[in-house]
């Protein structure tokens, strides 16, 4: 990719490439649909491990502080969004973005991916039995914790492969590239 171009804000698509920079690939009825699942797994893991780092810090202060569930959640949630979020900006820093143009990137890239990897992780925490008021020695905190982050991948992975496809998401990380 041209990066003197794409900074300028002239549009640089490869011939036979799509928004991401990856190669469409044709539905059955000749409609290209956008990113591979492997590109959508990628952005995936790479927001859940801002998330993770962030989700895990939350949920271990808050419990070893012992808070209650409403305001350890929130600070994991918060924490989620912090990491998940400066992941992204420092990347997309190193590719040369200024700082303001880097935040703009993280926004649009990770915000709809962690929000529905923190409603469905926070969720599944949520109603596992027993699970919030689980300690960190405990295995059932664990097990909760790390079965969320596997059900918000599986769900999560699908929402960014749908807004890779459309330009959206981590599509806008490939572009700042």
């Amino acid at each position: 990719m041209d990066h003197a171009a794409h900074r300028a804000g002239i549009e640089h698509r490869p011939t036979g490439h799509g928004p991401t920079g990856h190669a469409d690939h044709a539905d059955r009825g000749g409609r290209t649909s956008g990113a591979s699942w492997g590109t959508a797994a990628k952005a995936t893991l790479h927001c859940l491990t801002g998330c993770a780092v962030g989700e895990i810090l939350g949920m271990v202060i808050g419990t070893a502080l012992l808070w209650g569930n409403v305001p350890t959640m929130a600070l994991a949630i918060v924490l989620a969004f912090v990491f998940g979020y400066s992941f992204t900006l420092f990347a997309v820093r190193r590719a040369g973005l200024g700082l303001k143009a880097a935040v703009r990137v993280a926004l649009a890239a990770d915000t709809v991916s962690i929000a529905v990897m923190e409603l469905v992780d926070n969720g599944i925490i949520a109603l596992v039995p027993g699970a919030m008021d689980a300690h960190l020695s405990e295995g059932l905190f664990w097990s909760s914790l790390l079965g969320g982050f596997v059900v918000a991948f599986l769900v999560t992975t699908p929402v960014n492969k749908w807004m890779i496809g459309r330009g959206r998401g981590h599509a806008v990380v490939h572009a700042a590239h």
